[in-house]
């Protein structure tokens, strides 16, 4: 167990100021970068806007949960088939702060090909879409429920001067992103503990240096399970320190994030099956060519060389700089997850009031804060609705107004999530 704590320590001392910077850069991302950028140019079935909604995606710090209602939500404001999945397929893999962290653990060469991967991968599977699924037909579900395009943008808030944004951005990276990121990267600094540390290096001995059984290994767990772009960092380590080879390592990086079962169904649903084949079949395709092209096509040592000088450093011990970093970052995740804090505790009481006069609907799905903004933009968009509390702790939305009941759950559902009425209203 001490191993096992120790290793987690070094992993995260090791990561913790350039995740910091990665956060701050995503923070200000988020607030000077305008949301109608990325939705402005998407709409038309071409290479173009394939190729822009990749290069929109590869940057933006959105986790694999959080991507689903955004990409489900500019495929409502216009966007094609193909962009939507060029959209899906290269933003959970990377961002500005998975990039940064990347470059911390595992050196130069990956922190280099995983964007790029991420985006060729997803140009292809949108270019693929383009040609295979030439339906582009928007179900009565899918259509923003005001006339004129206007849900298309978002309300536009005051104009604020350069200190409150920064303040805003600031309140973004190291708030919100710390709720939708903190649960995962914990999760994986635990289970790259655990494999680093108790794992034999034995069972790993088939995988050693075996570009296909090390690729279909990582493939049949990374497909259909939840992984972070930035929790998938220390587990790809770790499995790299055990034998796996770089190729495999970058595989675990691009399929982890890219997909999951939750992805897979929402995207059959909502975009049908033959789009779903094909997101699912690029990514598979995508993360083998890459991994095997690593494996073969590149020097070995690019990859290792950066792997074994952090076991190195591991020996020789942290530095005051990066201990102070460490606690930095603890103390936020902990003001982030801790469930009693001041945030949470004024949103309870404005959710009370709210249920008190509105419409209970109970959300399944929703994961990250993405997920509960994209709940509410969907169902402020509606006629007759004149408020909407969404709370992601306790998965549901209270609706003040009148509007239609079928039209709210029809919003939400659109997106990618489950809704119902509450029976007691």
């Amino acid at each position: 167990m001490i191993n096992i704590l120790s290793e987690i320590w070094a992993l995260l001392c090791e990561m913790s100021p350039y995740l910091l910077l990665g956060f701050l850069l995503a923070g200000l991302m988020h607030e000077f970068v305008p949301g109608t950028l990325y939705t402005r140019y998407l709409g038309d079935r071409s290479l173009r806007s394939v190729v822009l909604a990749a290069l929109f995606g590869v940057p933006l710090p959105l986790c694999s949960c959080g991507v689903i209602p955004t990409a489900m939500g500019i495929r409502r404001e216009g966007a094609s088939k193909g962009a939507t999945i060029s959209f899906l397929i290269a933003t959970p893999q990377t961002g500005v702060d998975s990039i940064i962290a990347t470059y911390s653990l595992m050196g130069l060469p990956f922190a280099v090909i995983r964007p790029i991967a991420a985006l060729l991968t997803a140009v292809f599977g949108g270019a693929l879409c383009n040609v295979l699924d030439t339906d582009e037909t928007v179900s009565p579900a899918d259509r923003t429920h005001c006339e004129d395009g206007c849900c298309a943008q978002e309300t536009p808030s005051p104009r604020r001067g350069i200190g409150a944004r920064l303040l805003a951005a600031l309140s973004y990276a190291f708030g919100e992103m710390m709720e939708d990121i903190g649960k995962w990267l914990a999760i994986g600094l635990v289970v790259a503990g655990i494999i680093t540390a108790a794992v034999p290096d034995s069972w790993f001995v088939l995988f050693q240096d075996n570009t296909f059984y090390s690729i279909l290994f990582v493939l049949a767990f990374s497909i259909p399970m939840y992984l972070c772009a930035t929790g998938s960092i220390p587990i790809a380590l770790a499995l790299m320190l055990k034998g796996l080879t770089p190729g495999a390592a970058l595989v675990l990086l691009m399929a982890g994030p890219a997909s999951n079962a939750a992805s897979i169904l929402v995207v059959g649903k909502v975009l049908g099956k033959r789009t779903m084949l094909i997101y699912l079949a690029s990514i598979i395709a995508g993360a083998i060519l890459f991994g095997v092209g690593i494996d073969n096509l590149l020097p070995r040592e690019w990859f290792t060389h950066p792997v074994m000088q952090h076991a190195a450093c591991h020996e020789d011990g942290i530095g005051l700089f990066s201990y102070i970093c460490t606690g930095l970052l603890l103390l936020l995740l902990v003001r982030a997850l801790w469930p009693f804090g001041h945030h949470h505790h004024h949103h309870h009481e404005a959710l009370s009031h709210a249920e008190a006069r509105g419409v209970t609907y109970s959300i399944e799905g929703m994961n990250c804060n993405h997920c509960a903004e994209n709940v509410r933009k969907a169902i402020a968009s509606l006629e007759g609705v004149e408020g909407v509390e969404v709370s992601l702790r306790e998965g549901k939305a209270i609706v003040t107004g009148s509007p239609d009941e079928a039209e709210v759950l029809r919003a939400v559902e659109s997106i990618g999530f489950k809704a119902a009425a509450d029976a007691e209203k």
